[in-house]
């Protein structure tokens, strides 16, 4: 897994570095990293495609603006990770084996990592029930007595199979983002749904439909764990 945990924190700071600033990335820019990591681009392709971004920004005669957001370099990133799998396809980037790299998190990190998100999490559901949303109470449960469950396996035995918690974790977000969803009012969905399409206006002369919808679903996804104060389950958060 070649830099897998680090794909959000390598992506921030190539950003960082091209434009020559610690700028701080936008709510957004979060969830368009993020969709390219649920659509598969390798950060390898993600960095060049940055990396070619600034390049041709630099080669402009004229320079109105700076690079403010990753939607600026959008359009390369997806052609870095097109040239990447055709490469890959006719076995041209194909590497001997590495050493087997050393893990990211230790397992009392991951457990600790768990155990916080499931109180965290039990503590959304109390609030639920406190404000009368039982069915959102009683999924927020669910969800937090799903994680006690991981942590206590990881605790008694740890796997070290990290892509597999990962994928365990997924499963369990994905499941709780459709329950506050379906809990959430048209006001607070409308409101949401408002600010995303405002944060979406640089971003769609650069993505395809596809590429703007899934954007879309991960900033839903984002500002509805924030609004209920839950937090990420992802081993990308850790």
């Amino acid at each position: 897994m070649e830099n897998y945990f680090n794909y959000y924190t390598e992506i921030e700071e190539r950003f960082q570095q091209c434009r020559g600033t610690q700028t701080l990335l936008s709510p957004l820019d979060w969830a368009l990293i993020e969709s390219w990591k649920e659509a598969g681009l390798p950060l390898a392709a993600v960095l060049v495609g940055i990396e070619r971004s600034f390049e041709k920004f630099r080669r402009r005669t004229r320079k109105y603006r700076l690079v403010n957001n990753l939607a600026y370099c959008s359009q390369e990133v997806y052609r870095a990770a097109e040239e990447a799998r055709a490469a890959e396809a006719q076995g041209g980037t194909r590497k001997p084996a590495d050493s087997p790299a050393a893990a990211p998190f230790s397992p009392q990190e991951i457990v600790d990592f768990l155990r916080r998100n499931a109180e965290a999490t039990e503590k959304a559901g109390q609030r639920a029930g406190e404000a009368g949303e039982h069915v959102l109470a009683d999924d927020l449960a669910s969800a937090a007595a799903a994680v006690r469950e991981i942590s206590g396996q990881e605790s008694r035995q740890p796997t070290g199979n990290l892509e597999d918690l990962e994928t365990r974790l997924t499963a369990v977000e994905e499941k709780l983002s459709a329950s506050l969803t379906r809990a959430s009012s048209i006001e607070l969905l409308t409101q949401l749904r408002r600010e995303v399409e405002r944060g979406l206006v640089p971003y769609r002369r650069k993505m395809s439909a596809t590429q703007i919808e899934s954007l879309q679903r991960q900033f839903l996804k984002k500002r509805l764990l924030e609004h209920y104060q839950i937090p990420r389950l992802s081993l990308f958060y850790l």
